[in-house]
């Protein structure tokens, strides 16, 4: 499987590294070159810009978002949508309020994109050990993803789980970090 990968910082990095080591080929991008540079150096494909990475990757295609919550998530998504093409996959993977995939789910419908949230948890060590992942969408699309869940996990059928309709991934992490 493929996933082009944006955000490169201490989450959207190790979990890059992960799939990697699960075989699957990585198209990466983040406004720090130098973060690009060194997932290159463990075999990804670097992208200079959001569109050279949508490039890099065959239809249809799924891109992976591990940015920062709020307004930064909003501008990549709404970029990567205009890039993108009916079929294609949007999964916001950052600590996104549910609120917001609520209201983003449904625009990008209406284009034929579809948007997976996925609250992730495992931090630094998530990369060595696996992430706990908890996914909305819909169940065709997060079958669709499952190789990579099974890759990010802690084992291939343990520590990931589809939650609900999109929305839901977003939800239950909130509950997550509340306890």
């Amino acid at each position: 499987m493929e996933i082009g990968m944006v955000g490169l910082g201490r989450m959207g990095g190790g979990m890059a590294r992960r799939i990697l080591g699960g075989s699957h080929r990585v198209v990466v991008f983040d406004r720090d070159p130098q973060s690009v540079a060194g997932l290159a150096g463990s075999g990804a494909v670097p992208a200079a810009t959001l569109a050279e990475l949508t490039r890099h990757l065959t239809p249809p295609r799924a891109v992976w978002v591990m940015v920062p919550a709020g307004e930064t998530t909003g501008q990549v998504l709404d970029e990567l949508s205009a890039l993108l093409s009916p079929g294609d996959l949007l999964v916001d993977g950052g600590n996104s309020d549910y609120q917001d995939t609520l209201r983003r789910a449904p625009r990008l419908r209406e284009k034929g994109i579809g948007l997976v949230d996925v609250g992730t948890s495992g931090g630094v060590r998530g990369e060595k050990e696996g992430y706990c992942l908890m996914i909305g969408g819909e169940l065709a699309e997060v079958e669709r993803l499952s190789p990579l869940f099974r890759t990010l996990a802690p084992a291939p059928d343990r520590g990931w789980a589809r939650v609900g309709p999109a929305g839901a991934g977003h939800f239950v992490k909130m509950v997550h970090n509340g306890i």
